[in-house]
C-alpha cells in the first residue's frame, strides 16, 4: 500500500439498539506503533461474522466500547520481528474485535503468537473468511477428545458455516459423517462421502438409528441447540459426546437425566469468545495441513461479497439477516 493511500477503521462508540440505529463509523486510521511482543498486520481481508454484528448491538456480554469490531483476518506483517515482516498471516480470536480493537480496519495490532502463515494454495480472501466457523468446529472436536476414523459423527444443522466446517473436519479424519439439515444437497465441501438427511421430509432419529444399526452416533455436533435437541439426545450411542454451540442466548430444554446417566454420555459446550487470539490461531494452524493438501477447503468468497470498509454496513445487515455467502471486508 502506498504511504499516500488513506487508511480507515470501523469505529463503534456505543452499542446500537438495532442494526438500523447502529452508528458504524468509518474513520481515518493512523499507522499504530507496537510493543516488543507485538506485530502490526496490514489487513487484506476480514470476514463479517454474525458475532461481529451482534457484538456491536450489545448482544455479546463481553463486548467493550468504544472499539473496532472484527474477529477474523488475513493480512501482511508490516512491523514486528524481522523474520515475520512481509509474511502473509491469518488469525481469529474471541478477544479480537470484542475486548480489543479488531480486524475491520487497515491495521491490526496483535501479540506475535497470534499470527501464523496463511496455508499455501488458498487466497487471502479465503483465508480471511476461514476463522470463527473452523475454530469453533476444531475446538469442539478437541474438547470432545478428538474425532477419529471409524467413528460415526452426526452434524445437526450441517448447512450452516460451523456445520460445514464440522462436516469437513470429521470427513478428513475418516469418520462416517451424517449431515442433518433442511435441504437435500450437502452445502459446501467434504473430502469423503457424507450421508445427508433432509429433516423437512425425513424424521432424523429413526433414519440415523437405521444407518448405525441401532447403535447411534459416537459424536453429535449440535450447531443449532434447541432445534435438534431431542434428536441429538436420542441418537447418542453408549459413551457418546454431544457438542453444543449457542450463538447468543441459550434456551431452556427438557433434560433426561436418567438417559444421560445410563448412556454414560458427555456434553461439551463451546464458546469461542472464551478463546483468545493466541489459542484461536493455534487451532487454525492445526488445520493447516488439511487446507494445504486439499482435504479441507475454505469457504468460497465471491467478488460480489468483497466489500470496502466505507460500505461495511451493507455487509453487516446482510450477515445479520442470515446471508448464505461469506461476506468479506477489504480495508
Amino acid at each position: 500500500m502506498s504511504s499516500n493511500t488513506p487508511s480507515f477503521a470501523l469505529h463503534v462508540a456505543a452499542k446500537g439498539s438495532s442494526i438500523d440505529t447502529l452508528q458504524l463509523d468509518c474513520q481515518s486510521q493512523s499507522k499504530p506503533t507496537i510493543a516488543a511482543h507485538e506485530v502490526l498486520v496490514q489487513v487484506v481481508a476480514a470476514a463479517v461474522n454474525p458475532s461481529d454484528v451482534k457484538a456491536t448491538l450489545g448482544i455479546m456480554p463481553h463486548a467493550v466500547f468504544p472499539r473496532t469490531p472484527g474477529r477474523d483476518f488475513a493480512g501482511l506483517v508490516v512491523d514486528g520481528p524481522e523474520a515475520l515482516k512481509g509474511l502473509s498471516v491469518w488469525g481469529s480470536g474471541g478477544d479480537i474485535g470484542i475486548t480489543r480493537n479488531g480486524s475491520h480496519a487497515r491495521y491490526l495490532v496483535l501479540p506475535i503468537a497470534a499470527v501464523k502463515q496463511v496455508p499455501k494454495g488458498i487466497s487471502m480472501e479465503e483465508a480471511g473468511a476461514v476463522g470463527v466457523p473452523f475454530v469453533t468446529a476444531c475446538e469442539g472436536y478437541s474438547r470432545a477428545g478428538g474425532v477419529k476414523a471409524g467413528q460415526t459423527v452426526v452434524v445437526l444443522g450441517a448447512n450452516g458455516k460451523v456445520g460445514q466446517a464440522a462436516v469437513q473436519i470429521a470427513a478428513r479424519a475418516g469418520a462416517k459423517v451424517i449431515a442433518v439439515q433442511r435441504q437435500d444437497q450437502l452445502e459446501g465441501f467434504a473430502c469423503a462421502p457424507v450421508e445427508v438427511i433432509n429433516s423437512t421430509h425425513t424424521e432424523p432419529t429413526a433414519r440415523i438409528m437405521e444407518l448405525t444399526q441401532g447403535k447411534g452416533a459416537n459424536l453429535v455436533f449440535n450447531t443449532v441447540d434447541k432445534v435438534y435437541w431431542e434428536v441429538g439426545h436420542a441418537i447418542m450411542a453408549k459413551g457418546a459426546t454431544q457438542i453444543f454451540i449457542i450463538a447468543t442466548k441459550g434456551q431452556t430444554v427438557a433434560f433426561d437425566v436418567f438417559k444421560f446417566y445410563r448412556g454414560m454420555h458427555n456434553f461439551v459446550g463451546i464458546d469461542t469468545l472464551a478463546l483468545d487470539c493466541v489459542r484461536s490461531c493455534e487451532l487454525l494452524d492445526e488445520l493447516r495441513p488439511g487446507f494445504e493438501d486439499g482435504t479441507l477447503k475454505p469457504f468460497p468468497v465471491a467478488a460480489a461479497d468483497m466489500i470496502g470498509l466505507p460500505h461495511a454496513m451493507e455487509a453487516y445487515k446482510e450477515v445479520l439477516a442470515g446471508a448464505k455467502n461469506r461476506m468479506v471486508l477489504k480495508p
